[in-house]
């Protein structure tokens, strides 16, 4: 997986939280992390979702971002050269803290009718320590890469 830091296209003094937003601020891009950490991992699994409605061109520029900074990658499984199959890299499995760290202020921020997944969530959070929870989510998916890609 790739280690190397992405070049960032401005020399000038920048606030990280900017540079994080200029990579990660548009919705889509979460959206499609968290889908990938949901054990979703072609075009169509996350263009069907009928909660979402990305158009397919947002979808596929976006997974053309995230590919390009290393987030993402893909594989073709089977020898079907039509479907790419993507997965979180090393780097985009880092981005759960992020996710986490955004729920987590939603639920005991905002008043909100919960999904079958948040409801889900925030009891299996309600468990545990919030940082072995979070490296028990980010091995599961590891071994679930593992498993379907191989690494």
């Amino acid at each position: 997986m790739n280690s190397e830091k992405i070049i960032y296209e401005s020399q000038s003094p920048t606030c990280a939280c900017k540079v994080s937003l200029d990579y990660l601020g548009d919705k889509w891009i979460l959206i499609i992390i968290r889908d990938l950490f949901r054990k979703k991992y072609t075009f169509s699994q996350f263009f069907d979702n009928p909660d979402e409605r990305i158009a397919s061109s947002v979808l596929a520029d976006r997974l053309k971002k995230l590919k390009s900074i290393g987030a993402i990658n893909f594989k073709y499984l089977n020898h079907n050269y039509k479907v790419k199959n993507y997965y979180l890299t090393d780097r985009g499995i880092q981005l759960y803290d992020v996710i986490f760290a955004l729920q987590l202020w939603t639920v005991n921020n905002v008043d909100f009718n919960y999904s079958e997944n948040t409801t889900k969530w925030k009891a299996d959070v309600n468990q545990q320590s919030h940082s072995t929870f979070i490296s028990n989510f980010k091995e599961e998916y590891t071994i679930f890469r593992k498993q379907l890609f191989g690494f």
